[in-house]
């Protein structure tokens, strides 16, 4: 099996990546082995998709860090966002 997942960084943004190991990965973001988060901690898992295939995986991850895959993607965990303070909330 093969993940994507989302991270909040310390500083707001959010980190999108792709593992086979989904639990292992965690592990090494938070002891700071991974260079493009070890800067932001503390990380927290927002959201992770679960793939059969490595080539899957790896397009989900290209495509959500697009403009558009981004823009989706915050839609999709918006109330999620809205808990961490990531976004403002909504009124309807």
């Amino acid at each position: 099996m093969y993940f994507v997942y989302i991270l909040l960084m310390h500083n707001g943004q959010l980190y999108t990546g792709s593992t086979s190991n989904l639990q292992n990965r965690l592990a090494e973001h938070n002891i700071s082995k991974v260079i493009s988060t070890k800067t932001y901690l503390p990380l927290k898992l927002l959201h992770y998709e679960t793939y059969y295939l490595k080539s899957d995986a790896q397009r989900r991850e290209r495509f959500l860090k697009t403009t558009e895959g981004k823009r989706l993607l915050k839609q999709q965990i918006r109330d999620v966002l809205i808990q961490f303070n990531y976004l403002p909330s909504q009124k309807n």
